[in-house]
């Protein structure tokens, strides 16, 4: 049984990677997650409640799309983390609805 469950949604510049814990996870844990593919030419903009080791290890499997972000709900939107292209700035707010 799965311990975590992904969801996306494709947008034209980026997709919104949603999960949800269905248990409480451990570090040992990220030996068998398996987070979706997705295409590398489109940001990531990461949602959902868990650990901070999680996100870090997302952001890390993700490295390779053309930017990554972190849903802040406070801030109403993604905030750039990461960027490889200059159309998306490390610490930009991407507005987006959830």
């Amino acid at each position: 049984m799965s311990k975590i469950r992904f969801s996306t949604i494709e947008e034209e510049n980026w997709v919104i990677l949603s999960f949800e814990l269905e248990n409480a996870i451990s570090p040992t844990d990220l030996q068998s997650i398996k987070p979706p593919k997705l295409p590398g030419t489109k940001g990531v903009i990461i949602s959902g409640r868990g650990p901070i080791w999680l996100y870090c290890f997302l952001v890390h499997y993700y490295h390779p799309t053309r930017f990554m972000g972190t849903y802040d709900p406070r801030e109403e939107g993604a905030v750039i983390v990461e960027s490889h292209t200059s159309d998306y700035r490390v610490g930009d707010v991407l507005k987006v609805d959830l």
